[in-house]
């Protein structure tokens, strides 16, 4: 039927454009030639497919080819019957967007449940929210998604935010969390930083400054401002003046679980209520469970009456496909799922919370302190991904394996709770790995709920001083207690207390340290702003990471830094490393070796000397910044940095040295981050050189012959590249230069002339973004994109990222 719906769709639009053309005006011809295209890719698809098309589908395509039909048949018949007719109704392009949702609907059904967990979002909800973005009405609207926790509201939000369509309509976007304990300032720090326009000088402004900094930034501009997890109507009363109205089709998009939240603001009516999955439900469910591949007959039965007792809750259905895609495939076992999750007499809240604990209570028992430990952040927080590993491993939480890191270990714990669903990606890195993720409140209520009743961490809203108070009025010690609060001093009360042995101090304000600081044997990860390191830190022997956050000049260490043999992860900013020659063995007749460190960042001046070397031989990930212009280049020893034979991850800053056409780096090395300095072609020959090198970033770098000519064999295994405020006029790219290049992005490149038009014809190219750059470049990269579209016809388009800051 959908193909029969489409062949006759067919017909009326090569009709109208053939033989009534005479009633269209230029951009509705466009929009006919368009819908061609599309509907032909439809036909196509429909044709070609290996996989049997679901109901669903069919119906969303048969559906939308007759409305389709219908409004073009009624606006030709309004243009015979009155030349005068309007031609501002937006019919086609209502058209256009509904069959853009279902290819997008298609691709996303398509990918594997191994691509990260989402819930499903219907084509007539996308449809519909993004219609109201992108109408005609010239004032400032607030369109408002309200519906229960779980059902999807977020994921429909993030997928218009991201739609390319409305990336190109708004001049600038912004998206901030609300949450229940909002901070006006903390909303403020997230609508300027999705900006990109927020700096290190805004988080010293008061908030009044930062209130106009944002009003700036916004006005004169046509923005897609997002308020994520609306609970109050106070938070409006807040926030309402921020948002200027220039009359220029802005739009604030927000997301609640209360009516009278939405309706409080003025959203633009009828408020959009989210369903509950119908059709869809089952599509999901497969997705989770089964990937590309469909049920198995034995189990579609039993499949059916587990995803109805889901009761058409996106995340309930997500969160029991997890479940069952690690689980052993056999009907006993579906039965019994299917039992436990029997939503006979149970509300919707109380079944998800069943569907929650049922996948908490499967899983392995390693994985199940790894997912109570993320509930200790805070609701709506983006966890990163890194500092979780570092805390897993510092809790020794994390079992070792033979021939593999903790680290490594911890990474395949982190990926297997993304693939049952209980943790969300929220951020990926420039090559793909995940970055930051996120829990459901619902989820993190039941981490919350079982770790208290575990005694594995405390959760509690009140001030640090009533720290003592809830170890002495526990029962059984309590390691963990996660406080939250406004303020960002520390409490001396707290860390003398007798009844406090941590194991992690994360402190978001200053830690000034005492004696009694440097006495919790047992500490292993700390995580803190304050001036100074006293030498007597050495005494934390069990002590694994060490972040110190801090603005200020240089932080001398001492030598006894070489003694903390557990250190695993050392970042401290402008930090002078001793030199290790003069540490005493204390009668070991070998010679402190810090074996498991595997980050050290950032170390100013570094030299890089054999003593060095050798009591590093595991280092991962280096920082170092130079600016002594003073000293030789002999001096820091530079070339020894070749035989940090696992090194992955380099950041050199260099505002003294310049770097050398002679330097070496380790053939490990997958990142390169070069700050300032300048180089050559054949400095860059070295970079290309470099067997494994994956992602590469010139931050105000300077090149010698203003022009950047790659040669052959060079960046082979190059995924992401930066160039940004880089004084380069000329690039020359052939087709076969970087052949497995993803990722390109542009930042003030003022000077650049033109955009290396051969880079389209790259093959594993998705996406460029650009960033500050002139009008030309602009339009000459989608003039490319374009192009390559149309002469490779691949299916692959390159998405085009255009901010102006």
């Amino acid at each position: 039927m959908a193909y029969a719906a489409l062949r006759s769709l067919a017909q009326i639009l090569h009709q109208t454009l053939n033989h009534d053309h005479q009633y269209l005006i230029l951009d509705e011809k466009q929009q006919i030639e368009s819908l061609i295209e599309k509907v032909s890719t439809l036909q196509d698809f429909l044709e070609n497919s290996s996989k049997k098309i679901t109901q669903l589908l069919e119906r969303k395509i048969r559906d939308a080819s007759y409305i389709a039909e219908d409004i073009i048949e009624s606006h030709i018949t309004d243009q015979i019957l009155s030349e005068s007719a309007s031609h501002e109704d937006g019919s086609l392009e209502k058209i256009s967007i509904r069959f853009d949702l279902i290819e997008k609907w298609i691709a996303s059904s398509s990918k594997s449940a191994s691509s990260g967990p989402s819930t499903l979002v219907s084509v007539d909800d996308f449809m519909d929210i993004k219609a109201r973005l992108v109408r005609e009405s010239s004032e400032l609207e607030i369109v408002s998604i309200v519906g229960m926790g779980g059902i999807g509201k977020t994921t429909l939000a993030k997928q218009v935010y991201h739609d390319s369509f409305i990336v190109d309509h708004f001049d600038t976007r912004a998206w901030a969390t609300v949450s229940h304990d909002y901070n006006v300032q903390e909303i403020l720090f997230s609508l300027l930083n999705s900006m990109e326009v927020l700096t290190r000088k805004m988080h010293e402004m008061t908030r009044k400054l930062l209130r106009k900094q944002l009003y700036e930034s916004l006005k004169h501009e046509r923005y897609l401002i997002v308020l994520d997890d609306v609970w109050d109507t106070k938070l409006w009363d807040d926030v309402k003046q921020l948002f200027p109205n220039d009359e220029n089709r802005s739009r604030i998009m927000m997301t609640t679980r209360l009516e009278n939240v939405a309706n409080y603001t003025n959203s633009c009516p009828p408020l959009h209520r989210m369903r509950f999955l119908s059709d869809g439900s089952w599509i999901l469910f497969c997705e989770k469970v089964f990937g590309n591949y469909c049920c198995p007959l034995n189990l579609k039965e039993i499949g059916k009456k587990i995803v109805q007792h889901c009761q058409g809750l996106p995340l309930a259905i997500v969160l029991i496909g997890g479940l069952l895609s690690k689980a052993t495939r056999t009907e006993h076992y579906w039965k019994y799922v299917a039992e436990n999750v029997s939503s006979e007499t149970t509300s919707i809240d109380e079944q998800c919370s069943k569907i929650v604990s049922l996948s908490y209570k499967h899983l392995p028992s390693h994985l199940k302190w790894c997912f109570l430990y993320v509930g200790i952040f805070p609701k709506d927080y983006n966890i990163h991904v890194s500092k979780l590993v570092k805390l897993w491993v510092a809790e020794e939480i994390v079992k070792p394996v033979r021939s593999k890191s903790l680290e490594d270990v911890a990474g395949e714990y982190f990926l297997d709770l993304v693939e049952r669903n209980l943790i969300l990606i929220h951020e990926k890195r420039s090559i793909g790995k995940i970055k930051t993720c996120r829990i459901h409140d619902l989820v993190r209520d039941l981490c919350v709920r079982e770790a208290e009743k575990e005694n594995f961490f405390h959760v509690t809203n009140r001030s640090n001083r009533s720290l003592r108070g809830i170890q002495e009025g526990s029962s059984i010690h309590r390691r963990r207690v996660s406080i939250r609060r406004n303020t960002n001093t520390c409490d001396d009360k707290i860390v003398s207390s007798p009844q406090v042995a941590l194991g992690v101090l994360h402190q978001q304000g200053t830690l000034e340290f005492s004696k009694e600081v440097v006495e919790w044997v047992d500490l292993r990860y700390l995580n803190c702003m304050s001036m100074h390191l006293p030498s007597s830190i050495a005494k934390l022997q069990n002590l694994r990471t060490i972040i110190l956050r801090r603005d200020m000049g240089p932080l001398y260490l001492s030598l006894d830094i070489w003694k903390m043999r557990q250190l695993r992860y050392v970042l401290l900013k402008y930090v002078i490393l001793p030199d290790p020659s003069g540490v005493e063995t204390e009668g070991d007749s070998s010679v402190f070796v810090l074996e498991n460190l595997q980050t050290l960042s950032l170390v100013k001046n570094f030299r890089c000397t054999e003593e060095v070397i050798k009591r590093i031989p595991n280092i991962k990930k280096l920082g170092i910044h130079y600016n002594d212009e003073e000293v030789g280049r002999e001096y820091y020893c530079l070339n020894n940095l070749v035989h940090l034979r696992n090194l992955e991850s380099l950041k050199w800053i260099d505002f003294g040295l310049s770097f050398s056409r002679n330097l070496s780096f380790p053939t490990s090395l997958k990142k390169l981050t070069l700050v300032a300095g300048s180089l050559s072609l054949e400095d860059m020959s070295i970079l290309g050189s470099l067997p494994n090198l994956q992602v590469l970033k010139l931050r105000s770098t300077a090149f010698f012959y203003q022009e950047w000519i790659t040669n052959a064999g060079e960046f082979l295994q190059l995924k992401y590249l930066l160039l940004e405020d880089i004084a380069i006029v000329h690039w020359r790219v052939d087709i076969t230069d970087f052949p497995k290049l993803e990722r390109l992005v542009l930042k003030d490149c003022y000077e650049l002339v033109e955009f290396p038009y051969k880079i389209g014809e790259i093959p594993t190219l998705r996406s460029i973004e650009l960033y500050g750059c002139s009008g030309s470049i602009v339009n000459s990269a989608k003039y490319m994109q374009e192009e390559r579209l149309i002469l490779r016809n691949d299916g692959h388009q390159i998405l085009i990222v255009n901010s102006r800051y």
